[in-house]
């Protein structure tokens, strides 16, 4: 008889995960199949769609950069390392700084680059570019 006792004692104490694993491969495939791949490999021409124009921040402080070269900062004319000396100032008067930049449409890439690397050597994060909606 306790042969026959054993042996059911054996059998309650293996347990059989296979529906475990099956419900997890399962899952990793529902998981593998939904989540969209990080890096677009495809190379497409997008749209120019219009763009909700967002509220400005509370205190948002302008650089405006003219055709032919000139630097404002609220209504300020600066060169480009006064730029960046008068944008710390202000970063660390205000480490919640944003910076709006306006370009004339004629202006130069260089030239909003050179801006734009100004504030990030301010470390200003919140750098946004001023456009004009569609019409």
């Amino acid at each position: 008889m306790k042969k026959c006792s054993r042996s059911t004692h054996r059998s309650l104490t293996e347990l059989n995960i296979t529906p475990l694993l099956d419900l997890a491969f399962v899952l990793l495939v529902i998981f593998i199949i939904t989540t969209t791949p990080l890096v677009n490999d495809l190379d497409l021409n997008l749209p120019a769609a219009s763009r909700h124009p967002k509220d400005p921040p509370r205190k948002a402080n302008y650089i405006t950069v003219e055709a032919g070269g000139r630097l404002w900062l609220n209504k300020k004319i600066v060169d480009l390392a006064g730029l960046q000396q008068t944008l710390i100032g202000l970063r660390l008067e205000d480490p919640d700084l944003s910076v709006i930049v306006r370009g004339d449409s004629k202006t130069r890439y260089r030239q909003i680059h050179a801006v734009l690397d100004a504030c990030q050597q301010a470390n200003v994060v919140k750098v946004d570019l001023a456009t004009e909606p569609l019409k």
